[in-house]
């Protein structure tokens, strides 16, 4: 039964890679995945079960061997969800959720999509599988939400939602008064801004008709979220404007900078945020591993490191109106640590605090410094900051902390003067800065 999963994408941080308009609803930790019917099905033991409106997924715990066995069991699979039973036998045993899958004759989890006949296909069978709770958590409330978003089958809304010419006038009205996950229809309530900039690409890649009507869809949100509609019109007018430009002929540069642009579109929002309710104990945790993803982006573009301040702004702009508070950001931080994320959070000795990658140098940041300072203009009058922040392509402030660093280390010396630091090139290199007695 090793393949009788669906493989199941994770990030590099160990989140989920999410399908198209797929939400989190719960996690659960610790739970163990056994089957009752089949002797030979091997057990998915102490895992993160996360119920998403499409799919179960377990994946493993930070001690496991990797993350390839992260396994996906798609709503559309399960026929039957059991209630739970209280006895007095029930008090002494881990909490258990239990249900029944429909398996194919070839020993996976039976695809509707790709058999034929109703979702009781001919040939196939059923297990009854069942998630035992190790650790601490709502299983009432999994279970409550796994009932809300199985009855619901948001899969097939989404699979009907593209040929439906009438689909996306009544989605912001039905959002707007309807509360949970899911609008009256039964279709998957967008979350956040994130959700509305990724139906607003959608909508705008059919038709130009579509994505007026879908852009209608935002007055809804207008009060909660004025700044990020005026963001959303500004960026569909650039991406018109570049469609339109393409007729005359399109080149591979226009091609790249069309392309960009859809990558920082998707990039602006986050379409499902980890959210205190959804995510219970295991809150900052998983923030700590969203967060890790999202500033993937950033660093690219500032160069590897970027002051926490930005980040912060960056991230809630993204989260859209599940806000966070700078706690929580720090302590998501700092459980980087304990996790094998390629960032890191890290402290100047002036207190300023910044995210860069791991892989990040300060050899070759000192190298471009020494490259500045030893030009000719810069031997005789120095360098300031603004003039650092311009080689290196940073902020002023995060330029003064890397030439405050080089100077620790011996490469500059520091001129304090009315109108402020200038950086010069150290010529005596062989003077310990520690002991400036003693020579190297």
């Amino acid at each position: 039964m090793a393949d009788f999963f669906s493989k199941a994408e994770v990030t590099s941080s160990g989140r989920p890679v999410l399908l198209r308009s797929e939400v989190e609803c719960h996690l659960l930790s610790s739970v163990d995945i056994e089957s009752e019917d089949n002797h030979h099905f091997y057990p998915l033991k102490s895992g993160l079960l996360i119920l998403t409106t499409h799919r179960l997924l377990w994946l493993p715990s930070s001690s496991s061997s990797s993350t390839s066995s992260a396994a996906a069991i798609p709503l559309h699979a399960i026929s039957h969800i059991f209630s739970t039973k209280k006895s007095l036998k029930s008090m002494f045993h881990s909490p258990r959720i239990r249900f029944q899958v429909l398996v194919s004759p070839d020993g996976r989890l039976f695809d509707p999509a790709s058999g034929s006949g109703s979702s009781s296909g001919s040939g196939s069978k059923s297990i009854v599988l069942t998630a035992v709770v190790r650790g601490k958590g709502d299983c009432d409330g999994f279970l409550g939400k796994l009932w809300e978003s199985w009855r619901a089958r948001a899969w097939e809304c989404n699979e009907t939602s593209g040929s439906g010419s009438g689909s996306g006038s009544g989605t912001g009205t039905s959002t707007a008064t309807s509360g949970g996950l899911y609008s009256s229809d039964g279709s998957v309530r967008m979350v956040g801004v994130a959700g509305i900039l990724r139906k607003e690409q959608e909508m705008w890649e059919s038709t130009d008709k579509s994505l007026q009507d879908a852009f209608q869809d935002l007055n809804a949100l207008m009060s909660k979220a004025k700044e990020m509609v005026m963001l959303a019109e500004k960026m569909r007018q650039k991406l018109l404007s570049g469609s339109s430009s393409q007729t005359s002929g399109a080149n591979d540069e226009d091609m790249g900078s069309k392309e960009e642009m859809q990558d920082w579109l998707l990039s602006v929002g986050i379409i499902s945020p980890v959210t205190k309710e959804s995510a219970g104990a295991l809150y900052h945790q998983q923030l700590s591993r969203q967060l890790a993803d999202f500033v993937r982006t950033p660093l690219q573009r500032a160069g590897g490191m970027i002051n926490l301040i930005d980040a912060y702004c960056l991230f809630n702009r993204a989260r859209g109106t599940e806000l966070i508070s700078p706690d929580d950001m720090l302590q998501a931080c700092s459980l980087w640590e304990k996790f094998d994320v390629p960032v890191m959070l890290r402290k100047f000795d002036s207190g300023v605090m910044v995210i860069q990658n791991k892989s990040h140098s300060d050899e070759e940041v000192f190298a471009r410094i020494k490259g500045l300072v030893t030009k000719p203009e810069a031997l005789r009058s120095g360098i300031s900051p603004s003039d650092a922040a311009i080689t290196l392509g940073i902020a002023p402030a995060m330029a003064k902390e890397h030439l405050l660093t080089a100077e620790s280390k011996g490469l500059l010396c520091r001129d304090i003067s009315p109108d402020g630091f200038r950086f010069y090139i150290n010529l005596f290199p062989e003077i310990d800065p520690r002991d400036v007695y003693l020579l190297k």
